[in-house]
């Protein structure tokens, strides 16, 4: 028997879009990874295959060297909306942060980390559609992170907002 991946129909793409989204509120990653490579593989810009497909791999992160981080900013890219790039980047550079802290790093090194996410957001927060205050609600976060957790060494100024940037509004 060989085995050889099947090409799924064109007109199962919103089922599969479907499905995939259940994967991964199941927290089965994999899964909903495999069926966004066989979206893509029939059509390779459908944008919420790619966010998923980022995302599921994100969320596999462990924060060690075998994190897909190169892969997932590959595929995060290939977003077409300006809003979406800044703000799915901002997540991935999160999730980064946040698994290296779980897999035991010392915090004040994954500060760079956190401030690229909360750069992401606040830029993300300027170009939002009207009525979208995701990119806040993950700026919060990231502020609330750094400032329970004693082992960042805290400061104001390390959330400081360059002349260019201003903070979500």
């Amino acid at each position: 028997m060989a085995y050889e991946l099947k090409s799924i129909s064109k007109s199962g793409i919103d089922e599969a879009i479907s499905k995939a989204e259940l994967y991964r509120y199941l927290n089965e990653p994999e899964e909903t990874e495999s069926i966004c490579h066989d979206i893509l593989a029939i059509e390779p810009g459908h944008q919420v295959a790619l966010r998923l497909l980022g995302m599921a791999i994100t969320d596999q992160f462990h924060g060690g060297v075998a994190d897909r981080f190169a892969e997932a900013e590959m595929v995060l890219l290939r977003l077409t909306d300006p809003y979406e790039q800044l703000y799915y980047r901002g997540i991935l550079q999160e999730r980064r942060a946040k698994a290296l802290l779980r897999a035991g790093r010392a915090p004040h090194t994954l500060l760079p980390f956190f401030e690229e996410a909360m750069r992401c957001f606040s830029q993300a927060a300027e170009i939002r559609p009207k009525g979208n205050d995701d990119a806040i609600l993950r700026w919060n976060r990231c502020v609330r992170i750094l400032q329970c957790n004693p082992d960042f060494a805290f400061e104001k100024e390390h959330l400081s907002i360059h002349d260019h940037d201003s903070p979500p509004v």
